[in-house]
């Protein structure tokens, strides 16, 4: 692509959410679409097209003036429920932090990777890590694990079949036994990691649901593995399994 081309490809999107900018001050036409952006009829009626096939913006009656579409406000919920899953999460977090002294995460999936959103540090947390913003690997994490497992069959098996990094001799890269973990992770409704991340590093995580019952994010311990062994991993699988339960709820979900 030459620089041009990517220019003009900047300048249609800058474009386009100064249509929507506009659109969400209330109703206008194409003509008035134009004056305000200082470009030609057509140049307008290209934007609104594309932003209307996405439902982004919709036209009140034929020929009428165009208002912002519902397209707009399922993104803007998708942000806010993130937004509330922080907020919502944090104290959750920060109970089992203090009943395990260990630290608790909350991730989401973003593009590939799982990114921490939530932290709480219990007592006896060694590490100083803030975790909150980082980007980490879906396949050597017990969040990302969670986060695969629960996705579509096909869009799982595609992020497997990646080359996948090793961070330690115990990192999974296999992909056919990646598979077969995740769905024993999508059976028990929990996933570990034993120093596939870093070494003397163990991690638990369980699914939290949206209001559909789906998953949205996952909630993770993670202390060292002299500690939080593989033997009591075990143990807080019920506290971590109810925590998790009590935040969808607050989420909107409610198991049948």
């Amino acid at each position: 692509m030459s620089n041009s081309d990517s220019a003009a490809q900047v300048q249609s999107v800058d474009r386009a959410i100064s249509v929507l900018e506009l659109l969400a001050q209330g109703e206008a036409g194409i003509t008035e679409i134009a004056g305000e952006l200082g470009v030609h009829k057509s140049t307008v009626s290209r934007l609104v097209s594309v932003l209307e096939a996405r439902g982004l913006v919709e036209q009140l009656g034929e020929r009428g003036k165009y208002a912002i579409g519902f397209g707009v406000v399922r993104l803007a919920g998708a942000a806010t429920g993130r937004m509330d899953l922080t907020k919502l999460g944090q104290p959750v977090c920060q109970a089992l932090a203090d009943e395990f002294g260990e630290t608790v995460n909350i991730a989401v999936h973003d593009a590939g990777v799982a990114i921490n959103i939530t932290q709480a540090r219990g007592s006896a947390a060694v590490s100083a890590v803030n975790w909150i913003g980082q980007r980490t690997p879906l396949h050597a994490t017990s969040s990302g694990k969670v986060l695969l497992a629960f996705l579509p069959v096909e869009e799982r098996k595609r992020l497997v079949s990646m080359p996948l990094d090793s961070y330690t001799a115990h990192t999974r890269v296999d992909a056919d036994a990646l598979l077969m973990e995740l769905e024993q992770v999508e059976v028990d409704g929990y996933a570990a990691c034993y120093e596939e991340l870093e070494l003397g590093l163990h991690a638990i995580a369980v699914p939290i649901r949206g209001h559909r019952g789906e998953v949205v994010a996952a909630m993770s311990a993670s202390g060292p593995s002299y500690r939080l062994s593989v033997e009591r991993v075990g143990q807080i699988v019920p506290s971590m399994v109810a925590a998790a339960g009590d935040l969808s709820a607050q989420l909107g979900y409610f198991a049948g």
